[in-house]
């Protein structure tokens, strides 16, 4: 290959890179809820309060998406691959409803200064999750 080919191939598979997140595959709110009922059970089992609130982030990060309020862009979003946020995604008013009350409830713990308090609130937050999966 000539050394314009490949210079002409790789910035080819650059852009293709740099594209990637706007080719993605439709949402997928039902995976987004999962990963966030699987983070908020993570948070309930955290051993310290910097724990539960990180893994708490990383629910509230699934559940609103990037462009969401609350989004932590420091924090990891689980959720990245699989849409913008589940309460975006999700079409189904009522079950929008429970993932708004769900965000609720890990804000609760995320704000919380309580271990225990904070842990309450994770735990209550996967079981209302876990109920929409």
């Amino acid at each position: 290959m000539r050394k314009n080919q490949k210079l002409a191939a790789l910035a080819f598979a650059a852009a293709f890179l740099a594209l990637g997140p706007a080719l993605a595959a439709e949402p997928q709110p039902a995976k987004e809820i999962a990963a966030a009922a699987q983070h908020a059970g993570l948070a309930a089992q955290g051993t310290t309060l910097k724990e539960v609130q990180t893994h708490l982030h990383h629910t509230i990060n699934c559940l609103v998406g990037p462009e969401g309020k609350g989004f932590a862009p420091k924090e990891m979003n689980p959720c990245a691959a699989l849409g913008n946020g589940a309460i975006p995604d999700t079409a189904d008013a009522a079950k929008k409803k429970a993932l708004e009350l769900a965000l609720e409830e890990a804000h609760d713990g995320v704000t919380e200064d309580d271990l225990a308090d904070a842990k309450k609130d994770a735990a209550k937050t996967q079981t209302m999750l876990d109920a929409l999966k």
